[in-house]
């Protein structure tokens, strides 16, 4: 009965991380309860119920709090677009209506916000604060046990470092998903890809061409730490039916900055950092996609047990 219970959680929770992928593309739209229903297979009537239960908030709030800190985002790295563009973009039905939610949950007018370089959101109370130095999502992506300029000075000259821009296609990848803190749990990680690959070792889907990845959903300099969402991947084909824990999505191709970097455990920061200070001066600016990391090599096979990993940034002119 216990393993009955825990099949069906798995597979409402992978429904419902269908309807957080189908928000993420369609922010721009008016998203209906019918329609997100429909995308995770549950009568309308009960959908909503199950979705609060999962996430741990209510349908409405997901899809406001998710526009807002899309919003945010665009505020940071998009200045040429006015405010009432940004908030139409993102399915507001007009800037007031932006500017009085966008104000009321990270404290500060949506103006403010764009003018402080410096504003993050406190993950204890959901209020915005003072921060010191660089607050990006290369600087937030791990936990740093020392945070001089010195500090990450030398660690900047430890590591292999090389970033170039290309175009990649659209994959398909399977994935295992996490919501909540993960700056320096290794073990989580580890948890993560032993689930995907026993799952996808299964199924034969293991292969030398197979690509494993992390995706970063969310920055971390906007989001809340308890919801924060990655995703831990492996291509696959596209037709694959997947079930529990394991869901299926695409990765947008496009235009990518893409470092390449070979780190040992504690200098993936450093790693983040580089490549957030040659987008500074490239030319470029992010564009609206997830960050991700590509591993490219078996670190217990690597003579300094050192991780190879291609780290991508979604970018596009100025």
């Amino acid at each position: 009965m216990e393993i009955k219970k825990s099949f069906q959680r798995q597979e409402y929770t992978a429904r419902i991380h269908c309807v957080q992928d189908y928000i993420d593309e369609h922010l721009d739209k008016e998203l209906t309860l019918e329609e997100l229903a429909t995308v995770a297979g549950f009568s309308s009537f009960h959908f909503h119920r199950i979705f609060s239960t999962i996430v741990g908030e209510s349908l409405y709030k997901y899809i406001q709090r998710t526009r807002l800190e899309k919003a945010a985002g665009f505020l940071k790295s998009n200045q040429k677009k006015s405010i009432t563009e940004i908030a139409l973009e993102l399915g507001f039905s007009n800037s007031a209506v932006f500017s009085r939610s966008f104000k009321k949950y990270y404290g500060m007018s949506a103006t403010q916000w764009r003018d402080s370089k410096n504003s993050t959101i406190n993950s204890n109370n959901g209020q915005t604060e003072s921060s010191n130095g660089k607050d990006t999502l290369m600087n937030d992506m791990y936990d740093r046990n020392d945070t001089t300029q010195s500090h990450w000075r030398r660690m900047n000259m430890k590591i292999r470092k090389e970033v170039e821009v290309k175009s990649i296609q659209d994959m398909s990848v399977i994935y295992v998903r996490h919501v909540g803190p993960y700056a320096g749990d290794g073990e989580l990680f580890d948890r993560m890809f032993g689930k995907l690959f026993k799952w996808a070792g299964a199924r034969d889907l293991i292969n030398d061409k197979v690509k494993v990845l992390t995706i970063y959903h969310n920055d971390p300099s906007i989001t809340k730490d308890e919801k924060l969402r990655i995703s831990v991947c492996m291509t696959a084909p596209i037709d694959i039916e997947v079930s529990g824990e394991i869901g299926k999505m695409m990765v947008s191709g496009g235009k990518y900055a893409v470092g390449h970097y070979e780190v040992a455990v504690n200098e993936y920061p450093a790693a983040w950092d580089h490549l957030c200070e040659w987008l500074i001066d490239s030319g470029y600016q992010p564009d609206d996609k997830p960050c991700f990391e590509l591993y490219t090599n078996d670190p217990e096979q690597h003579p300094e047990k050192k991780c190879r990993v291609d780290i991508y940034m979604p970018v596009k002119p100025f």
